[in-house]
């Protein structure tokens, strides 16, 4: 199993020194992925229901007041002062930027860090924020995620790349560096919907779910295993091999302390590192090889304790 921790791109400690020292001890500490997640910006007024909480409301968004920095900005500066781990968007919202920009710069990154880059999609929930950006219309964010993601392979894979869909056409264009990686950066699809795991089945390397969306519970291992027999099953009717998705989760409710499931008994991945262990071996047993851990925290000694913590005690537990 490999594990991932995510760079504070918000908050206290989203700033050059604590970032820095949270990437450094990251990779001090063994972690194959550095995650970095995106916003550009957010409304004062938010209707639209945020997927990954019990109420729907989207956590420290109040007043339009995130502070998050530039995704793909970060990812440059993380690229610069990092030497070996991965740096993954967590997840990129697919239709706030072309295709062009995105293939260019993502190419860009991963030939500078040396085939480093993986690219985490997601087709978006804020639709605020898709009116604010001028963006085509919420409705057909799916669409257009599907469309931006087959243009951008193109680019990275053809020499004289083309296009032509509903939302975006080119043809006679160069478009150099290619990436480092072949045919291309590993591309995770986010979502635990339907219209994601298909469009993970139809252009994704690895299917990257959430576990903290009501709607869609994999806070158990039955129900984690039953999405991806579902997962399975989708591959299986289009004639394409199952074994050839990748398995990565989201571990959003992670904790040093034993919580209760809604259902009752323990919640997963939160307890003793002996119980968290056991969980992610559970899962590993599924065939999930990466797991991004919710180490964040407010206080920067807190999250490289935290980090310490999974590293030493969990990580040495699932190995041995």
């Amino acid at each position: 199993m490999k594990f991932g921790v995510s760079a504070p791109n918000r908050g206290p400690l989203s700033n050059a020194a604590d970032i820095k020292t949270i990437a450094d001890k990251a990779e001090a500490l063994g972690f194959t992925y550095l995650t970095v997640s995106d916003h550009i910006v957010v409304p004062t007024e938010i209707d639209s229901t945020y997927p990954y909480s019990e109420t729907g409301e989207f956590p420290g968004g109040a007043g339009g007041n995130v502070e998050s920095m530039e995704q793909f900005a970060l990812l440059t500066w993380l690229a610069a002062i990092t030497k070996d781990i991965r740096l993954l968007t967590s997840v990129t919202v697919v239709p706030h930027r072309g295709p062009l920009f995105m293939a260019k710069s993502l190419s860009t990154i991963d030939k500078l860090s040396g085939g480093r880059v993986t690219f985490g999609c997601g087709a978006g929930w804020m639709r605020e924020e898709f009116e604010a950006l001028g963006l085509p219309p919420f409705e057909a964010r799916g669409r257009v995620t599907n469309e931006y993601i087959e243009a951008i392979k193109a680019v990275w894979s053809q020499d004289r790349p083309v296009y032509d869909g509903e939302f975006v056409k080119f043809d006679k264009i160069g478009m150099d560096p290619k990436p480092v990686q072949t045919p291309h950066p590993p591309i995770w699809i986010g979502g635990e919907s339907l219209s994601a795991m298909r469009r993970t089945v139809a252009m994704g390397d690895t299917w990257y779910p959430f576990g903290s969306n009501p709607a869609f519970r994999m806070d158990k291992v039955v129900t984690y295993r039953a999405r991806v027999e579902k997962l399975h099953g989708l591959a299986n009717d289009v004639g394409r091999d199952p074994a050839s998705i990748g398995l990565a989760y989201n571990c959003a409710f992670h904790s040093e302390q034993a919580e209760k499931h809604q259902d009752g008994g323990r919640l997963i991945f939160t307890g003793t590192a002996e119980q968290r262990a056991g969980d992610i071996r559970d899962f590993a047993e599924i065939g999930a090889t990466s797991m991004i851990i919710n180490l964040t925290a407010l206080d920067l000694n807190a999250m490289l304790d935290r980090m310490e913590d999974f590293a030493t005690n969990v990580v040495s537990v699932v190995n041995s």
